[in-house]
């Protein structure tokens, strides 16, 4: 199985590079973990709607040329939200019945644009509260870790 993260924007917090390294060598007992980044675009305050809308447009098109075949997953607010042995559940449901491949989509400060969102298989939600983006890759893959050790019968914090 591999799993990937496509996400807007470079990582600068030490802290959460250091908690992403931590959680990719332990990802790396259980799968291929590819991160990608993506260049965000400048996005000021005090933008109008469709400013957003354009620089979300520009950030999805840059997301879309490094999306391969896999199963998409989309991170938004109003998707589902599942409890971490339910999100076990989908990824092994994911690789049994869809694909070997699942792509995690994070989106940038403005979040996806409307066509990432329709051309993702799965709309998944962390929460009705809003999340740093960067702070999301960290929290994605603890989340994906623990769905391993719980898809593989291993102690897990509960």
């Amino acid at each position: 199985m591999k799993i990937s993260i496509i996400t807007v924007g470079k990582l600068k917090e030490k802290y959460l590079v250091e908690g992403i390294k931590e959680y990719t060598k332990r990802l790396s007992k259980y799968t291929k973990l590819e991160i990608i980044e993506v260049a965000d675009e400048h996005a000021p305050e005090n933008l109008s709607y469709k400013d957003k809308e354009k620089i979300k447009d520009i950030e999805g098109k840059k997301i879309l040329s490094r999306l391969k075949d896999s199963y998409v997953i989309a991170l938004v607010i109003d998707g589902m939200q599942l409890s971490s042995v339910e999100l076990a559940n989908k990824i092994e449901e994911i690789k049994t019945y869809h694909s070997s491949n699942i792509t995690f989509l994070i989106g940038g400060s403005l979040g996806l644009s409307d066509e990432m969102i329709k051309k993702s298989d799965y709309k998944l939600s962390f929460s009705k509260m809003t999340f740093p983006h960067q702070l999301m890759r960290l929290i994605v893959l603890e989340q994906i870790y623990r769905s391993f050790r719980i898809n593989n019968n291993e102690p897990y914090h509960k």
